[in-house]
């Protein structure tokens, strides 16, 4: 019975977007039904309290989005992934001008990575996880403000390090970054406070995204 009504909930949810949301919007996705042109790459984690068009607010067409568990961009190996491939696609043929590479609090993926014999039973994250590897030689400082969640954030921030330069080394991101047009950035959303930080490349080290 539970299960039925969250899937009614998101029926209930596509119903107003029909009736009252798409009708006042119609002229937006007639332009978007034949192209796309988002000038930002976003790769972030699929954990469903990050939702970067309503943390950006930012609108349809906006952002080229790929997610998955622990914000990775993979190296090395033969096989074919879909980050790497979307990746790919977001800067040679949509041309992005920006791609930023956003981790976040409380990541279940680098929980376990602090915590590997959760995953005894996942092979499979298991193995996605280790790309996650390179975060252990970029944590970040702890800020003892954070209290217990300390150790675990400065992981996850070492993580958006680690990713970010993964990203940097992708073939299509470093030719463009050399001819200049496109910039990769490294961010942390903070889901108590909705605070969004950057890592600063100069002073190695993240700070407030505003002010």
């Amino acid at each position: 019975m539970e299960q039925q009504e969250r899937l009614d909930n998101l029926i209930g949810g596509y119903r107003r977007f029909q009736t009252k949301v798409f009708p006042s919007r119609q002229d937006q996705f007639h332009l978007l039904a034949d192209q796309q042109a988002p000038e930002t790459l976003f790769i972030t984690c699929s954990d469903s309290r990050v939702v970067p068009d309503l943390i950006l607010q930012t609108q349809p067409g906006d952002l080229f989005i790929t997610r998955n568990a622990g914000n990775v961009v993979p190296m090395g190996g033969t096989d074919v992934d879909g980050v790497t491939a979307t990746v790919e696609y977001a800067v040679e043929v949509l041309k992005v001008k920006h791609a930023i590479l956003c981790g976040h609090s409380d990541c279940g993926a680098m929980k376990a990575a602090l915590n590997p014999k959760d995953l005894e039973s996942l092979p499979k994250a298991r193995r996605w996880l280790s790309h996650v590897e390179g975060a252990f030689s970029h944590r970040q400082p702890v800020d003892p403000a954070e209290g217990e969640h300390a150790e675990l954030a400065s992981l996850i921030r070492g993580n958006v390090v680690a990713q970010m330069l993964n990203l940097r080394a992708q073939p299509s991101v470093a030719r463009a970054v050399m001819e200049g047009r496109l910039t990769v950035h490294g961010w942390y959303y903070d889901i108590l406070s909705g605070r969004i930080e950057r890592y600063d490349d100069e002073l190695r080290r993240f700070l407030p995204l505003t002010g």
